[in-house]
Order: C-alpha cells, then structure tokens, then sequence
C-alpha cells in the first residue's frame, strides 16, 4: 500500500478497498441489511468498513446490552470531520447503546505537548459543549483520561501486555518515541475496553466509529483483550470427524476450569489445561458460562471491540483536511457568514468552462462542495440524487451548489451555536 496507518499524522486514502486486505477490515455492505434504521453515513456508503460490527447489530436487532464508545484529543478546533464521529456516537446512544466519550488529554499532553489546563479548555470549550449541542444524552459517560481511575489502572494492567516489539509493529515506533507516548496508546486500549469493567454491568460488545487512521488503536486493543482474558475456546475435529470445543485455560486460577466443567451443560472431560466439551448445542449459551466463570475467578472476560470506519473528508482546498490550515476546514465554532464565504471558495468538481461543464458535466465524486452536502447538509437521499445526477448531466453549475451548500452551513452554525450556549448551562447534568 502507498499509505501507513498512523493515528497523530494526517493521512490520505485514495482506493479504501485496499484496506480491506492489508488490514483486514471488513466491509460495510456485509452487515447493511440487518439495520433497521441505518445512520446517513451508511446508507451513503461514508461508513464503508467494520471489524465485527456483527456483534453491535446482534445487540441492537435483540435489544441486548451493548456500548459505543470513542474518544478526541483537545489539540485545537473542532471541525465537521470531527462532528461525524460525534453524529456516530449519539446515533448508536439513540439505538440503545451505553455511551461513552473520552477527552484524550493524557494523549494530547504526551504527543503535542498541551498543557494540561488547556486541554481541559479545549476538552470542555470545543468538544464536549457541541457533543452536548449535538444531542448526546446525560445517560451517556463524558471523562478526561487524566481524571478516570477505572481508565489509568485498567491501563496499568494492560501494559503487562503490551511490549515495544508489539507497538513497534503497529505504530512505527522507535528507540526515540517517549515512554509517554507509548503509555497514551495503552491508555487508548483502556479507554476502549472499560466500557467492559463491572463498574459499568461487565463484558458486553463495544463499538468504536472512527476514521481509517485510528484503526492501529483497534488493532492493539483487540490484540490486549484476548491476552487479558483467562480462557481461550477452540473449536475441534476428534479422528471420527466429530467436532466439539476445547476450552483452554490461559494461567486461570487453580479451580477455574474445575468449575468450568461442572457449570457447561453436556458431557465434558476435565484435563490438566483445559476441559474438552462434546455436546455443546448453543455456543452462545457456553461461551456466557465461560465469561461467567472468568468475572467470578477474578477475570476481564472482555469481548473483542468492533469499529466502523468512514471515509475521510477532503479538505475544502481539495487534498487533505488540515487543522494547521483554517481554510480548509470549517469549524463548529467559527463565524458563520465567514464559513459561508470559505464554501464560496471551495475547490468544485467543476469542469473549466460552462460549455465543458453542459457537454461534459461535472465531477461530483471530486468535488469537496458536493463532499459537504453528502456528509453534513443533505438529509434527503433523493435530493442528493437530484443534486448528483444534475452535476453528472451538466445540467448543474458549481455557483449554484456553492450557494446552496454557502446558506446551509451558515444556517447549522447559527443554530449549532445557539444551541451550544443551552449546553453551557446543562454541563452538570453530564457531572462536569
């Protein structure tokens, strides 16, 4: 591949397809059709890859217990590309998730070295006021990294886990990366699986929206759960071709797998490492005996965190978003009518001439202006249709789509904003 992962630099993919067999992510498309209610980003395709998103759609579908939970690093404004993992989160709280929000400040002070009172500025000013705007509700869970101590010690315990050769592969670190920074990517881990602590009803599946670039986060994390846990189950073919499961024990108390074999419904054999299970008709039903074993005995039991990804958005100059380059982003707090003028200059998919554009038509697939209404300021599919195919036609001049995307964003600022100042007075009902 012609791009590395990399969660603190900004990252360009041009063909998300080859993620899917570098890395391993699944695509979107494989679990569309079990969602009632599918989010814009999915129906669009923005969302267009998952690592065992199944999970999330079994909780939903049977209404079982499930979290979503994702995190920002206060390093500056936030923008519309951070909005779409705000939009992600509060859509799965809508669907039943507990929800869950970290300010990663523990990273922010170790790999851009923020002070501490400005990350909590940031924190709260920028990010966690428009969560709120937004629509996130109180029942959800909002936290500094520095002020969780079920996140710094659930840190601690992973980093027995974890080691340089791991997080070397990983992330590209070297014998020059601080221990701080190392220590902010386990601390990653702990923010993702805490949700799962018995603080918060134990195991359950979690999900985690995030861009393409935070995937390493995902990577490590799943890697640390199953190392955290006690019992690892295989499935098994005996010389008949008779299948069964094998539970095997990972440095599990002396009596663990004892207990396992006398709760597991059917036959089983008890041997010194693991317990061999024959008959087992439902692996829901053992693998909750197994996870059940595991809390009593002192154990995690974590289940292995899903993630969706979605497309990055192209800055408005065209190429990359940058937070270092104000013109090419468009954020949450920033004037209005100053945004509106910033879409007005944005790089169109356009062709050169007006007479190119009839006889050819646009390119909308390029066109960042067209990117903001498919992202952010189109609700109605069939109006983006209209939009697209009027474009691809010719029948479409970049004026009129920068107009109308101009007096949208300048109307969801306005109220996005007004709405912000009713969230600066409900930050306690949220225990900041």
């Amino acid at each position: 591949m012609d791009v590395k992962l990399d969660p603190w630099s900004a990252v360009s993919i041009d063909d998300y397809s080859k993620l899917f067999d570098e890395f391993g992510i699944r695509p979107f498309d494989e679990v569309y059709s079990q969602i009632e209610d599918p989010h814009r980003y999915m129906r669009r395709k923005v969302i267009f890859g998952h690592r065992s998103y199944d999970q999330i759609t079994d909780a939903m579908v049977n209404k079982k217990p499930f979290s979503v939970m994702s995190g920002f690093m206060p390093t500056g404004k936030l923008h519309l590309g951070h909005k779409m993992v705000m939009e992600e989160i509060i859509w799965h709280q809508q669907q039943g998730a507990d929800a869950f929000v970290g300010i990663a400040d523990r990273e922010a002070h170790s790999v851009r070295n923020i002070s501490w009172d400005k990350c909590y500025d940031i924190g709260v000013n920028e990010y966690i006021i428009s969560l709120i705007a937004l629509g996130f509700e109180p029942d959800g869970h909002i936290y500094f990294q520095s002020n969780s101590d079920q996140v710094k010690d659930l840190a601690f315990e992973l980093g027995a886990k974890a080691n340089f050769s791991e997080l070397s592969a990983i992330y590209g670190f070297t014998g020059e990366t601080s221990v701080s920074h190392m220590l902010s990517a386990v601390t990653q881990s702990a923010d993702i699986l805490h949700p799962q602590l018995g603080e918060y009803d134990g195991p359950k599946p979690t999900v985690v929206p995030a861009g393409a670039d935070q995937d390493p986060h995902i990577r490590l994390t799943r890697g640390l759960g199953h190392k955290m846990n006690m019992f690892k189950i295989e499935g098994r073919e005996d010389k008949k071709g008779n299948s069964y499961f094998s539970i095997r024990s990972k440095a599990a108390p002396e009596g663990a797998l004892k207990e396992m074999s006398e709760r597991i419904l059917g036959r089983t054999k008890l041997f010194e490492g693991h317990v061999d299970v024959f008959d087992a008709d439902n692996f829901d039903v053992l693998l909750n005996t197994v996870r059940q074993v595991e809390l009593e005995f002192g154990g995690y039991a974590f289940v292995p965190p899903s993630s969706t990804y979605h497309r990055f958005m192209s800055g408005l100059q065209g190429g990359k978003m940058s937070s270092s380059v104000p013109e090419s982003y468009i954020a949450l707090t920033e004037d209005p009518k100053g945004a509106a003028k910033k879409v007005k200059r944005a790089k169109t998919g356009g062709r050169t001439t007006l007479e190119e554009q009839k006889k050819l038509g646009g390119e909308p697939e390029n066109c960042s202006v067209y990117e903001m209404l498919l992202f952010h300021l189109v609700e109605d599919d069939e109006e983006l249709a209209q939009i697209y195919n009027e474009c691809r036609q010719g029948e479409r001049v970049c004026g009129n789509c920068k107009v109308l995307a101009a007096e949208r964003t300048e109307k969801f600022l306005k109220e996005h904003q007004e709405l912000r100042e009713l969230a600066k007075d409900r930050l306690d009902e949220y225990g900041l």
